[in-house]
């Protein structure tokens, strides 16, 4: 590649947002809903842009620790029974993006109400202006019932709102958002389909573009968010990302093209965000209802990614990597001549990745019998044999190359456990302790 390709942060920000948000019909959009009103509470404030563009962000990423269908269904009532686990896990999974630090800090604090802080600390820690926008961004959302319209619904929305305001929010920005309340427009946008382009096209002339080296840093964000959702798969995307760079190097790729497979690894499975993890963390048998969820993953990682033209090479690499040369793979059914060679890689590389990881129910294959399975596969039509002869011949190097990045991958995933069962084991002390006293 000649080029390297430029992706919009903010694009990236918001097709994580749209795969998190797939998993649920209530949950549509609404992600970029909390984006969009925090901006334009923002906006209405006067902020300045740079606190603006955190207030989209964190908007639209405000949720990334729910990984459960029953705790992302929670934080979508409007009084919330226990907020903080999940904005936690989301500033320690944004923490580890360097340029999404604020972000974290806005996202961690984004339930804590405001009789609780009635300044700017919470704990002894700073909790930023922002927060306290998001918090009630965020529950403005939720008040919506996307099966109404919207119109009829904002003036209980606004008397809900303005009920708490003093104990869960503070005053001066529902005040804010009362100014907006009684523009129409600002109600038709928050409903609106093409949502996405309206809050692109008020960022657009601020807008911040990454190169693909400093890409991988997030797309490594969209894998954690991905592989934490389940002990099976923790570290999976991981492990894919790293076997598929050096196929691709062994197979004769250029620098660049190698940094794109190993970020198509990253992504392949973001579909999977669409999948419940009551289902990925079901240890016994899947029903054929459930297998069938499952296997539209790679349907959604196309369809999601599709949004980003510059990403379609990208895309076409990972998404396609239960794809078969005989067309008999899924969802599209391709074969061998629709097959990019990126994405033949990637198929070899998720079935030896599968194969070779230890998971919490079974360790990983040995070299024999991974080899064995992976040639079966071309036996069968199924993968591409040069790309299998690659492996073998290099196989020390790249299992090595995918042991240590799960392993890392593996330390930060149990990090993020820790400390959120520190946190929950000292909540439910310390109201064992109320209860008695």
């Amino acid at each position: 590649m000649k080029k390297e390709t430029e992706i919009e942060l903010l694009d990236l920000i918001l097709c994580l947002s749209d795969a998190m948000d797939f998993i649920d019909p209530a949950l549509v959009s609404h992600h970029k809903q909390v984006a969009y009103i925090a901006f334009s509470i923002g906006t209405e404030m006067g902020l300045p842009m740079t606190q603006l563009k955190e207030l989209v962000f964190s908007g639209g990423l405000h949720d990334i620790g729910a990984f459960s269908l029953k705790e992302k269904k929670g934080v979508m009532q409007f009084e919330i029974k226990n907020p903080f686990t999940h904005s936690e896990a989301g500033y320690l999974i944004l923490n580890l993006f360097k340029a999404l630090s604020y972000t974290a800090r806005i996202v961690r604090f984004h339930h804590i109400p405001w009789s609780s802080v009635k300044g700017s600390e919470y704990k002894n820690q700073p909790v930023p202006l922002e927060s306290h926008i998001l918090h009630l961004s965020d529950r403005i959302a939720v008040l919506i019932d996307k099966k109404r319209e919207v119109l009829g619904q904002t003036d209980k929305i606004c008397r809900m709102i303005n009920n708490s305001a003093g104990e869960t929010f503070m005053p001066e920005l529902v005040q804010v958002f009362n100014n907006l309340a009684i523009k129409e427009y600002f109600w038709l946008d928050l409903v609106s389909p093409d949502i996405r382009r309206v809050i692109s096209n008020r960022l657009e002339p601020h807008s911040i573009k990454i190169a693909s080296e400093d890409m991988l840093g997030f797309v490594q964000l969209f894998s954690k968010v991905i592989d934490f959702k389940s002990p099976f798969t923790a570290t999976h995307s991981s492990g894919v990302a790293a076997s598929a760079e050096l196929l691709a190097k062994h197979y004769g790729f250029n620098e660049e093209e190698c940094r794109m497979m190993r970020i198509a690894g990253y992504l392949h499975d973001l579909g999977k965000l669409t999948v419940p993890a009551e289902i990925l963390d079901k240890p016994a048998k899947l029903w054929k209802k459930e297998f069938n969820v499952i296997r539209q993953h790679t349907f959604y990682t196309y369809r999601i990614l599709e949004t980003i033209p510059a990403l379609q090479i990208i895309n076409e690499w990972g998404a396609f990597h239960h794809e078969r040369l005989d067309g008999s793979g899924y969802p599209f059914h391709l074969n061998a001549q629709d097959l990019p060679i990126g994405s033949q890689i990637m198929a070899v590389a998720d079935i030896f990745t599968a194969l070779a990881e230890n998971r919490p129910y079974r360790t990983g294959m040995s070299q024999e019998n991974a080899l064995k399975i992976l040639d079966e596969k071309v036996a069968h039509s199924a993968i591409n044999k040069d790309i299998v002869f690659l492996l073998k011949q290099y196989y020390d190097e790249i299992n090595a190359a995918r042991a240590t990045f799960q392993t890392d991958a593996t330390r930060e995933y149990k990090h993020i456990r820790k400390r959120l069962r520190d946190m929950e084991n000292f909540r439910s002390n310390k109201e064992d302790r109320n209860f008695r006293t």
